[in-house]
């Protein structure tokens, strides 16, 4: 196979239709009443190979394509065929003309029209392509392969399709369990059975609805939430200058757009080349904060680089942002040139990534259906069994095929799905009672599992925003006592304060000031007025018209309100804008009535310490900042420079910042206080307790969420955190990690162990491409994410799974949606854009919704492991049952069938699932896997013992002395039990079925006890469930079943049904116990250290037979099952794990995977 360059890497094959291979289908079909074509239809790689041959891709006219992951998924595409101009298309156009723009401002693209006129006159060619995944790959003659080019772009529009009802009911339909389902139904139709085939078919029809009207709902949300901004008129510059409107669908990259002043929904990725726009992102990065964009440098060094999609995000405005408003002067429009279209855009990977998410692997559903494989095989055995002791016995033909297939809807159980489907909704609506709603219900169970949670910081962990603790001026060169107010007119005419007034990027939209909430808290401290130019103002003047600041008129000596050079008022020439990389902001301003100019800076304190003269930072600088970072409050630096007088305004807009940002006067530290939400500490100290790892992914910077970190408890204080940097290959270096400390490393034993990983979303992408074997080894015990966007999240998302993670995602912005599609189960604390994708949306805006899923959901999978078990042991009762009547001819009645179908399975197995979740959250988890030992042997034990009743009962039944053959005349409920006469009563009916017999009456009796006892056996309790006897409606149900009254057999013999019924669920009862006490619980990585030494993987018991099982179930050497507790053994036996302080690791070979670590002198 060949390899096709997708995000998830496929391989592909090539096949074309084969006329003879699809009339053997055909009549295959015919002849199977269309099972083969089901067949095919769940199984697509067999549907192709089935009907067509193998071929070269380049003349394949079907496509099989199988990823490469860990799931190996099959799809089939089909090959079509477009004219395009020229015999070579690909080589007509310069590709790096629109996947990388120059920078400038010279010709920014060729025109659609140039590309017509030039290629009119060649023939067209014909060019082969598919799609898939709402993307279209090429053939390309050159590579011999299908690749993604982006010369053919069509419509610009992330187009979410509505499938229509009849498409969904018949793809609902054609799920296995509902042919199933069908096929039993006619069977029963066959035999008369209508009652409980009546019921199954309701069930089957509720069922079926209320799946296609969430699957529909969800993608008519999706649907609206793209479509809402997605077609737009917008005004383009064609080759020839002129402006003209068009549809927002026919943008291609290369065309020019005009970005109105009252702001417009992006429909596109374009760059920035004339202007400033004031931009919301919070669609992609979750921080609803406005800012500011810039155009594309013409000057200098980086204007000579090729435009980088990623270099150069604060040049370019991202599909599905909002521009709230834009800046030009002297009457220049604000441009931007279109770079990227529909599903190429960053919302069109966002949409993608919501529309066709990975599947989402969980072990319990496996192992249902290879336990279901395991019933149809003891089916199988039953289904030959009969046909032969039937062929024996002279049976008719007719009687055989029904007997013989009706044995196998014994044993696999038509409403199997409907009883584990009740358990579900169940707790779907004990859920919504605490405000929590869920939109894809079989997500619940896997909530049971979790293990890790990765949270969201901005509005899930803390408030939005920072608030200010203080102040901590420099005097006569050490730090004075710390302020709680700079607002103080003492500081009016201070550098600190003129610092914090102008060394920001806020600005007003719509009258109100609007910028990154650390401003707006700084700029609000200082109570001053920011006043902007009126657009009148900037087209009467040059572009230079700056943006005044000035403090409140109370705060100004009465004498000097009168004069206006008096009044303190700064003008803000230029600024450069923060940057994460260099992790600071500065401005050049000019205060009124002064010919100088000052330059204002703010930032990291270290980097801002290094680019000040040395003598004014305060010797005590290292200790006073180590102090604020341990309580968790994040320090911004403040630093001013007088530049020379003889800079003029013009000369400062061509000045580089690195002229500007040295031999700074250090002034002092801003103390801001990112507060958490009242219940977050409390939730992840309740998260620990029950050993469930906790990670925060946030698009905030690095400072903050570490300090965050610290202050809700995710990383305690005596535990340390790593920063890991790391750099692309640039020229001649290779790609680098250094590993940065941010306290002292301890070097005590005891806490060798105690270190988080903090990472970077750059960090992270130079780490997955540069290094993958630390990938796994990182996010072991990494726990801040900063910087993250939104694919990377996703991307983490699928890190953690493939190292075994069952992982949940708690977020509430847009640019969590991906995340939230791909976890185990996502949380969305907002009902917008987030709870489109999010499995589940809580009403409340705090994480406390959290714990109440996961004790759901640990509910919710106990009671499918329950009712799972209890469906298995009925069938497997009621075939012992009916085949042990099969031996003597006989079987159940239609009316004991239904008796025990509906009276006794069906309301159990709805009522058992009523138990709700125990209060507290512990800290072991429920098991995953049916196919474990102690689970196994608990079924197998019941199944034995079960069977030696019912043949117990079965031979003693015929050993009785008034015990008689059946014959077509037989009629025991009319033997009278004292004579035990054998006259009969000719006016009754004969039983020509052999029903009315003493073998069916004492297994029917025995029978329906069992299913009593098992159910009371496998309806487990504390600590996931509220105990059984708390269940009032089971219990009612149980109480009103176990009175039954047995007729026609004599007194002695029902005394003795008593009798073995009472043994039988006592032994039942005495063996669940001690198999319950052993079934193991999965641990995490912290307590793993602890308990995998001496095999403890499950719950302590004293109980007799309870060391051999143990042993039986837990060998000493054996290595972990699950992949992040075998990676933790080995990373605990790692001298060179975590990496020393200061220590860079390169990537020595690119190509390979070689590394190095070398120590910083």
């Amino acid at each position: 196979p060949q390899r096709l360059e997708m995000k998830t890497l496929s391989e592909v094959w090539g096949y074309r239709p084969c006329l003879w291979k699809m009339v053997l289908v055909g009549m295959g079909a015919v002849c199977s009443g269309g099972l083969l074509l089901l067949l095919l239809y769940w199984l697509p790689e067999w549907g192709v190979k089935g009907t067509c041959t193998h071929t070269s891709l380049r003349d394949a006219r079907t496509l099989l394509l199988r990823t490469t992951d860990e799931f190996r998924q099959w799809f089939r595409a089909k090959v079509h065929v477009m004219l395009a101009p020229g015999r070579k298309p690909f080589d007509s156009f310069n590709l790096q003309s629109t996947a990388q723009l120059p920078n400038g401002d010279g010709d920014h693209g060729v025109s659609a029209e140039e590309h017509h006129g030039k290629f009119a006159q060649r023939q067209p060619a014909q060019i082969h392509y598919f799609t898939h995944h709402s993307t279209k790959y090429y053939w390309n003659d050159e590579t011999h392969n299908f690749e993604l080019y982006k010369l053919f772009f069509g419509e610009n529009e992330i187009a979410v399709r509505v499938p229509s009802l009849f498409k969904l009911l018949i793809k609902e339909v054609l799920n296995p369990f509902y042919i199933f389902q069908l096929f039993s139904v006619i069977l029963w139709s066959a035999e008369d059975y209508y009652y409980y085939a009546t019921a199954i078919v309701f069930m089957s029809v509720i069922s079926i609805a209320t799946s296609l009207y969430t699957i529909k709902k969800q993608y008519v949300m999706l649907h609206d939430m793209v479509a809402a901004h997605s077609v737009v008129r917008v005004s383009v510059c064609r080759g020839n200058k002129d402006i003209e409107e068009a549809m927002s669908t026919e943008l291609v990259p290369g065309d020019v757009v005009i970005i109105p002043v009252n702001g417009m929904i992006m429909p596109c990725d374009a760059v920035l080349i004339h202007g400033t726009c004031i931009v919301n992102e919070s669609m992609l990065t979750g921080e609803s904060v406005p800012v500011t964009k810039t155009s594309l440098p013409s000057l200098g060094e980086e204007a000579a680089r090729r435009y980088n999609m990623e270099e150069h995000k604060r040049y370019t405005l991202f599909c599905g942002t909002h521009v709230i408003q834009t800046r030009f002067y002297t009457g220049e429009l604000v441009k931007a040139v279109v770079v990227r279209t529909g599903f190429s855009t960053e919302k069109g990977h966002l949409v993608r990534s919501i529309l066709y998410p990975k599947p989402t692997d969980f072990k319990l559903y496996r192992d249902a259906y290879l336990f279901l494989l395991c019933l149809v095989g003891v089916a199988g055995i039953g289904f030959i069994y009969t046909i032969v002791l039937s062929i024996m016995n002279k049976v008719p033909a007719k009687t055989i095929i029904i007997e013989s297939l009706d044995i196998i809807t014994i044993t696999v159980p038509p409403a199997l799905p409907a009883a584990m489907t009740a358990g579900i909704v169940y707790a779907q609506r004990r859920l919504k009672r605490v405000g929590i709603f869920c939109i894809s219900p079989q997500r619940i169970n896997m909530c049971g599992q979790l293990n890790l949670v990765c949270f969201d910081k901005t509005g899930t962990l803390t408030e939005d925003g920072l608030d200010l603790w203080g102040i901590q001026r420099i005097e006569d060169g050490s730090f004075s006592p710390p302020e709680s107010e700079a607002a103080k007119e003492s500081l009016v005419n201070s550098a600190f304060v003129a610092c914090m007034a102008t060394c920001h990027s806020l600005t007003k939209i719509e009258g109100e000031l609007s910028g990154d909430p650390l401003d707006l808290k700084m700029f609000s401290a200082t109570g001053w007025i920011l006043e902007e130019p009126t657009e009148e103002e900037t087209a009467l003047h040059n572009p230079i018209m700056p943006t005044v600041v000035r403090p409140p008129k109370h705060a100004i000596p009465e004498a000097s309100q009168s004069n206006p050079l008096t009044q303190n008022m700064i003008g803000i020439v230029r600024q450069f804008p923060f940057s994460s990389a260099l992790q600071r902001m500065s401005v050049v301003v000019r205060r009124l009535g002064e010919r100088h100019m000052d330059a204002y800076l703010k930032g990291a304190p270290e980097i801002v310490a290094n680019l000040c003269k040395q003598h004014t930072v305060p010797q005590s600088f290292t200790e006073t900042l180590e102090t604020y970072t341990r309580q968790g409050f994040r320090v911004i630096a403040l630093a001013h420079r007088q530049l020379e007088s003889k800079l003029s305004w013009h000369k400062v807009q061509s000045l580089s910042r690195d002229l500007i940002e040295t031999n700074m006067e250090f002034l002092g530290l801003i103390i801001m206080q990112n507060k958490i939400k009242q219940e977050t500490a409390g939730v992840l100290c309740e998260l620990r307790k029950a050993n469930i790892r906790t990670l925060m992914v946030t698009g905030d910077n690095m400072l903050t969420a570490i300090s965050v970190a610290r202050d809700c408890g995710m990383v305690r204080a005596h535990e340390k955190v790593i920063i890991a940097d790391a750099v692309p290959p640039k020229d001649f270096q290779s790609a680098s990690i250094t590993w940065h400390y941010t306290e002292n490393p301890l070097t005590h034993p005891c806490f060798s162990r105690l270190y988080h990983f903090a990472v970077s979303g750059r960090a992270f992408a130079v780490i997955t491409e540069h290094f993958p074997h630390l990938v796994q080894k990182l996010v072991l015990r990494a726990t801040v994410f900063a910087r993250m966007a939104p694919d990377q999240k996703t991307q983490l998302v699928e890190v953690l799974q493939s190292i075994d993670y069952t992982v949940g995602m708690c977020g509430d912005g847009a640019n969590d949606c991906g995340a939230l599609k791909r976890a185990h189960s996502g949380i969305s604390l907002s009902e917008l854009e987030a709870s489109v994708a999010s499995p589940f949306t809580s009403s409340t805006s705090n994480i406390s919704c959290v714990p109440n899923l996961i004790r759901e959901g640990r509910a919710a999978l106990i009671t499918s492991f329950c009712v799972f078990k209890f469906m298995a042991l009925y069938s497997i009762i009621q075939y012992l049952s009916v085949t042990l009547l099969y031996s003597i001819l006989s079987n159940l009645g239609d009316f004991q069938f239904l008796f025990i179908d509906i009276a006794i399975i069906l309301i159990i197995a709805f009522t058992m699932s009523l138990n709700p979740a125990w209060k507290d959250l512990v800290w072991r988890r429920p098991p995953s896997s049916l196919i474990s030992g102690p689970l196994l042997c608990s079924v197998l034990t019941q199944i034995l013992t079960c069977l030696v009743f019912q043949v117990l009962a079965f031979l003693l039944v015929r050993q009785q002395s008034w015990y008689e053959i059946w014959t077509p005349q037989s009629d025991a409920c009319n033997v009278s039990s004292s004579s035990l006469s054998h006259s009969q009563n000719t006016t009754s009916p004969h039983d020509h079925k052999n029903i009315r017999n003493y073998e069916n009456t004492t297994l029917f009796y025995v029978s329906s006890f069992q299913y009593l006892a098992v159910a009371i056996v496998f309806s487990k309790g504390k600590p996931f469930r509220q105990p059984i006897y708390k269940n009032c409606k089971t219990y009612s149900v149980l109480l009103i079943v176990s009175v039954m009254y047995i007729v026609c057999v004599p007194h002695d013999w029902r005394i003795t049904l008593v009798v073995i019924v009472i043994v039988n669920a006592a032994v039942s009862f005495m063996l669940e116990v001690h198999f319950r006490d052993i079934t193991p619980y999965k641990l995490s990585v912290t307590d793993l250290f602890f308990r995998l030494e001496n095999c403890d993987l499950h719950v302590a018991n004293d109980r007799w037979g309870s060391s051999f099982l143990s042993w039986l179930f837990c060998q000493r050497n054996k290595a972990p099952s699950v992949r992040y507790m075998h990676l933790a053994l080995e990373l605990q036996d790692d001298s060179d794990w975590p990496p020393r302080p200061s220590t860079v690791t390169y990537d020595v070979d690119p190509g390979g995977c070689q590394q190095t670590s070398l120590h910083k002198e």
